[in-house]
């Protein structure tokens, strides 16, 4: 069974991660999206509900599962069995930090390629910081994110 591991901060879920999910899902027999937690970083959505939040947008996808993790992703991955790490490009200067991420993930295991999927262009901007402006700023994100992450957004909106 080929393993990918789609980690990331989902803080909140878009479209273009979904885009990502179910691209990848074509590739890997399982994806699972791993939601980060670092606990030097400020979150507006807990841990818990990123990862109840991804679930619901992903029901209907049979071959992905849902964790978290607070240790390296490289870790995580090796646990799992991965043959993969998924990593989304939407513009040139994502290019340097995933250049320097998967490098570092390399180094640490290098059996576990890092694959990249480039973000469509009706997608390409949308980055979750992006989303959680819009969002504060009265701008309707409905067509950005999936239904549950708007849901939940209007519910604890501040």
């Amino acid at each position: 069974m080929r393993v990918a591991v789609y980690p990331g901060s989902f803080c909140p879920l878009t479209n273009g991660h979904i885009d990502i999910i179910k691209r990848a899902c074509k590739v890997f027999d399982k994806v699972i999206i791993l939601v980060a937690v670092n606990k030097d970083k400020k979150y507006s959505i807990s841990v818990n509900d990123r990862v109840k939040l991804i679930k619901e947008a992903t029901i209907d996808m049979d071959n992905v599962s849902v964790d978290s993790y607070d240790g390296l992703t490289m870790n995580y991955a090796r646990n799992v069995h991965a043959v993969a790490l998924i990593r989304g490009l939407r513009v040139v200067s994502d290019f340097e930090y995933e250049w320097q991420y998967a490098a570092a993930n390399e180094y640490i295991d290098s059996n576990i390629e890092i694959v990249f999927f480039m973000a469509h262009k009706e997608t390409n901007f949308i980055s979750s910081s992006t989303i959680n402006e819009l969002f504060n700023s009265g701008v309707d994100i409905s067509p950005l994110v999936p239904k549950c992450v708007l849901d939940y957004l209007n519910k604890n909106r501040k």
